[in-house]
């Protein structure tokens, strides 16, 4: 039995989620460690296990009808590759809402759950999105399940202890510590020019993808998603999604939302870099330079212009792309956000709306049939909205290709190839292409936009 004051020191220890952040001062706490905080936000950390089934090429050789007459069919048809895929998530709601990495569950057509009392839960992906790496799913048959509090991730500090909590390399659940090494990593240093992550130190290793970083409290700050590494382990090195963009996803989800909708700024920019600063007169580097504003850009609308600094979102600190985006999807469309921008020598703050991409013009979406030379092939004009979904540039107009097909990528097209011409014919709508792949003679040739450079691919039919 324990004795009063050790009971008091154990009392203390185990409540202190509800306090504030802070770290181990006594004796007791010390020996203690991180057992009442592990034992508080272990349940709602989960292990999920997915199948993701994947065609295989199919035989060209049996593909020839007189090998078909002596071995079948069967033969020539795409074989089917089962996929395992293993990684962790953590339940945000009672009603069974979980959050795990898209490319844990993105692509899977079987996901098992399993928590840590051994329940074993079925679940569908209910919310996804590749770029941000993140998917929103939901447990079959699930209540009054133990879940995790979110913490405000913009007051989470560097130096601050932090806990990964995740399924490394299958072994079953577990806990690492650390601290928080850095925030706002975007770019070069993660791997991920488009994402923005905070960064620690606590061990993250292969199937912690999609765990909890969770302070000392208890709350969780961010989601397990990536190392850099070149062994394959965790050297100390490893990033997590803030929760307050986690936040976002979810009350999507419970919105009803099947895909994740982010406001669009309809710019490019870059970061500041000191010859940029020095040539516009800044002291010090900061902010967002914009480089390119689409015509229905709501920056435009507001009155910003190439060559226009933004410093702040919404009173938050910006010095890439990638931290605007990340500011405004935390914002979430339909409300407004406030940008501070510098211009010469003034410095002054502009409310822009917070919109989504326009389907103007409409897309228009296309696949072709069997009348054409390339059926499969799927199409569709470029608006905003396409842009935005397939990473063109903001001045690109046209048709772009959305799935090559399987005769469309035998002949070397891709997704996200831009059609300028097809036999010299102009291409403005998939409509153009319709015609020019219907009949098109014994040749062919595809004049296209790739990554910025002009392609032509030439073949006879």
């Amino acid at each position: 039995m324990l004795r009063p004051s050790l009971f008091a020191l154990f009392i203390a220890c185990a409540s202190f989620a509800a306090a504030e952040t802070r770290v181990p001062k006594s004796q007791a706490e010390i020996s203690l460690g991180f057992a009442p905080v592990v034992k508080q936000a272990s349940p709602a950390v989960v292990n999920i296990y997915a199948k993701i089934i994947r065609q295989g090429r199919a035989n060209t050789l049996f593909s020839d009808p007189f090998f078909q007459d002596f071995f079948g069919r069967g033969f020539s048809e795409p074989r089917q590759r089962v996929q395992n895929s293993l990684g962790s998530g953590v339940i945000l709601s009672d009603d069974g809402y979980v959050v795990s990495n898209y490319h844990v569950v993105g692509m899977a057509t079987e996901i098992r759950v399993v928590a840590t009392d051994r329940r074993e839960y079925s679940a569908q992906v209910v919310l996804g999105d590749k770029e941000s790496d993140i998917a929103i799913l939901r447990l079959e048959d699930a209540t009054d399940l133990p879940y995790l509090q979110m913490r405000d991730s913009d007051q989470v500090e560097v130096g601050e202890l932090a806990l990964a909590i995740g399924n490394p390399f299958g072994v079953g659940q577990t806990v690492s510590s650390g601290i928080i090494s850095g925030l706002a990593r975007t770019g070069t240093a993660t791997g991920n020019a488009r994402g923005y992550f905070i960064q620690t130190d606590a061990a993250i290793n292969p199937g912690n993808s999609g765990g909890a970083l969770i302070d000392v409290n208890g709350n969780l700050i961010g989601i397990n998603t990536s190392i850099l590494t070149r062994s394959g382990g965790s050297n100390g090195i490893g990033f997590a999604i803030p929760a307050n963009l986690v936040a976002e996803f979810l009350r999507q989800a419970q919105s009803g939302n099947d895909s994740f909708v982010s406001p669009w700024a309809g710019m490019a920019g870059q970061h500041m870099s000191a010859d940029i600063a020095e040539s516009l007169g800044l002291v010090i580097p900061q902010g967002v330079v914009i480089s390119d504003l689409h015509g229905l850009s709501p920056l435009a609308e507001a009155g910003l212009r190439v060559g226009d600094v933004v410093t702040h979102v919404d009173g938050d600190e910006v010095n890439s792309p990638a931290e605007m985006k990340f500011r405004m999807s935390v914002a979430g469309v339909g409300g407004t956000s406030v940008l501070t921008l510098l211009r010469g020598d003034s410095s002054e703050e502009i409310e822009i709306a917070l919109i989504k991409a326009p389907e103007t013009p409409s897309a228009d979406e296309t696949t072709l049939d069997d009348q054409t030379v390339m059926p499969g092939l799927e199409v569709s004009r470029i608006n905003p909205a396409v842009i935005s979904r397939m990473g063109l540039l903001l001045s690109q107009t046209g048709v772009v290709v959305v799935d090559a097909g399987p005769y469309g990528g035998r002949s070397g097209l891709r997704a996200g190839d831009v059609v300028n011409s097809v036999n010299g014919q102009d291409i403005q709508h998939p409509n153009d292409l319709v015609d020019a792949l219907t009949d098109p003679g014994r040749r062919l040739q595809f004049d296209i936009l790739r990554g910025g450079r002009t392609v032509s691919l030439r073949f006879r039919l």
